[in-house]
Parts: structure tokens; sequence; C-alpha cells
């Protein structure tokens, strides 16, 4: 009987504890305004902070070093350039016309045909016209022997001179008459205008034809591709004739080497630009009229550059430049030192260093955003 009296003195004991633990929470002790308890209650916290602070500080022996990569300097050649933007065009792209009016009575080739210069691409009717360079050629031989034959009497002095230069005037009107009407004969026939590939046919055998804005067919050469661009007035001198030229190709994603073939002689005063010309090879025939070319033109080369990344380089409150460095460098650690710079030209993400860094520098190229001048480095 006293055990249970014991266990029950107990148990309410225990609620009594859990009771009072609960009413000293925070959450309570706020529900029932006891400024005196949360002062205590605040107290206590500040005393377990000031502690926790303090064992941090004695056991955090590594707030004051920071991981990085690092890298040591070297001169390098250093190359910038004019980054341009042109399209792809060759001299050789033409609307074949028709000289004369007609009928088109042969059509020879047809589109992807390969064609040599003065290749007969198609006839036209004539209207008659080789009717009359026949006739035309009876009365010029005619005359040719009339001539001929009074020549000879004239070397003989027999005949008046009259005649023998009636006879010469006649033979070379007749002369005339031929080669007038062969020309107009000419223009009955279609010839390649220059080697090349036909693109395309817009004509059809035994369709009337004329000269009109769309032509017959065109024919072009992909052998003498180049890229027409313009650049910056301030470029002038810095470009000649045999510049080379990288083009790369957006559409093909290839990169040509090409160079500057012609350089503009007149500066547009709307946009103080020149143009140029950049010749291109095309081996593989994969250019194409009007492809969009990304130029990228050496204007710049400094044969023993200093070159950092350009994102390790930041700018301080006054707006110099600076990076940082390691001194006291063991191969594993050292001491990161920020150093002002002067900087120059920036190219393919890389910027030349004019001043404030040598070679053999080791410089710091990763983590440049989590240290500062003194801070212990590892790498």
């Amino acid at each position: 009987m006293k055990k249970i009296l014991y266990l029950s003195a107990f148990s309410l004991f225990l609620l009594s504890c859990t009771k009072t633990e609960k009413k000293e929470s925070i959450d309570d002790l706020i529900n029932a305004k006891n400024v005196k308890a949360l002062n205590e209650k605040k107290a206590s916290l500040q005393a377990d902070i000031a502690k926790i602070e303090t064992a941090l500080a004695t056991l955090d022996t590594k707030k004051d070093e920071a991981l990085v990569s690092v890298a040591s300097i070297k001169d390098t050649i250093f190359n910038h350039y004019l980054d341009i933007q042109g399209n792809v065009d060759t001299k050789e792209n033409i609307l074949v016309q028709p000289e004369y009016s007609g009928t088109l009575i042969t059509l020879n080739v047809k589109a992807g045909d390969h064609v040599s210069k003065g290749q007969v691409l198609g006839r036209i009717d004539d209207a008659g016209i080789s009717q009359q360079l026949a006739s035309a050629e009876n009365q010029y031989a005619l005359a040719k022997t009339t001539f001929e034959r009074q020549k000879n009497l004239w070397d003989k002095k027999i005949g008046s001179e009259i005649q023998y230069l009636q006879a010469q005037t006649q033979m070379i009107s007749a002369q005339k008459g031929v080669a007038q009407i062969k020309a107009q004969l000419a223009k009955t026939v279609i010839r390649a205008p220059f080697t090349g590939t036909i693109d395309e046919v817009f004509a059809e055998k035994g369709q009337v034809v004329a000269p009109s804005p769309q032509g017959l067919m065109r024919i072009v050469n992909l052998g003498n591709m180049y890229v027409s661009t313009t650049v910056p007035e301030s470029y002038i001198g810095k470009l000649k004739v045999g510049t080379e030229v990288g083009v790369f190709l957006t559409s093909l994603n290839k990169t040509y080497k090409g160079k500057v073939r012609q350089v503009g002689n007149f500066i547009n005063p709307n946009n103080r630009s020149f143009g140029i010309e950049v010749s291109v090879p095309n081996p593989d025939n994969l250019l194409r009229p009007n492809q969009v070319a990304k130029l990228k033109i050496t204007d710049y080369v400094n044969q023993k550059a200093i070159v950092v990344p350009s994102n390790v380089i930041q700018e301080d409150a006054t707006g110099d430049k600076f990076v940082f460095i390691v001194e006291g460098s063991n191969g594993k650690t050292g001491t990161a030192k920020k150093v002002i710079v002067t900087v120059g030209k920036s190219s393919d993400n890389v910027t030349e260093i004019l001043k404030g860094i040598a070679t053999n520098d080791v410089i710091v190229t990763e983590g440049v955003n989590s240290i500062s001048e003194g801070m212990k480095l590892n790498f």
C-alpha cells in the first residue's frame, strides 16, 4: 500500500515538473506577460550565444583561408580582332536575258547543269533573219566578184577610175550588210556568259520570250566567292589588300581563311564607314550567295603580351582595375595580394595587361570574388 502511495506521489511530482517546464516556454511566458521570466530567458540565451561564438572562434581555424585556382603568368602572342558581320556574294551571279524577242525554239539546259563560257543554252526563232543573211551573202559575193574584175581591168589601165571606185564601194557596203545581219542573228542564240552552274530556269521551250526582270535563267559561279561588308572609318589604316581574315559561316558552323581583296576608297558620310571585300575559297561548293558570315579581322598583334582571363579583373570603389596575385607561394599555399593593373585590349575572353604584373607572377584565376588582401590561399 505504501509503494502505491509512493508511486502516486512520484507521478504527481513528474506531472507538476512537466507543467512547470511547459509554463516556462517562451510562448507561454509571452502569453502570460511575464516580463521578469522573459528577461531571465533572454539573459540565458545571450550567455549561450556568447559561449557558442567563443567556441567557434577557437574551433574554426580556417575562417581567413580560401580555396582558389592559380596560374603562372607567361608572355604570349596576343591578337586582337575586329568582329563584324557580312554577306557572302559572287560577281558571277546573273539572270540570263534574251537579246531578241521571239519564240524559244530550243532549250539545251536544265537547273543544276554545269556550263562553260560561250556554250549555247538555247535558241530563239529568228523570224526569217537567216534567209535575209543568205540573200545578203549572195549580194556580197556578186559585189566582191565585180570588184575583183574591175580591179584587174584597172590594174591594166582598162576602164575608168570611177567604175573601180563604185565597184569597191558596193562590195564594202554589201560586206557591212552581211555583218549587220550576222550580228542580229547572233542575238537569237543564247550563250553562257561565263563558266558556272544553271541555278534555275524560268522559261520553257515554245514560249515567247523577251527581256524581263525575271530573265530566262539564273547562272551562278561558286568558284569566285567573297564576303562584302562595311568597316568603321577608324580602321582605314589597319586594313590592307592581302590581310588575312577568319570567315565563320553560321549556317555551316565552319570557318574559312579568307583575304581582303578590295578596300573601298569612299567613306559613307551617314555611318562613317567604308566597304571591303574578302575573297573566300569554296572547295566544297558549300558557300551560297546571301549567306551570313562573321568576319574576324586581325587589327592588333603583340608578340610578347601579358594576358589574363578577363573575368579575374575587378574594379574597386575608386575605379581602379585590379587582380589578386599570390605572395610567398610554396606550390600549395600563399597569401593574396591586390595589384592595381593597367589593361589594354580584350579578345577571346582574355585581356592584355600593360602594367602591374609581370611574367612568372602567380595570379588567382578562380575564387577571386571570395578573397581579400592578406587572406591565406590554398590551391
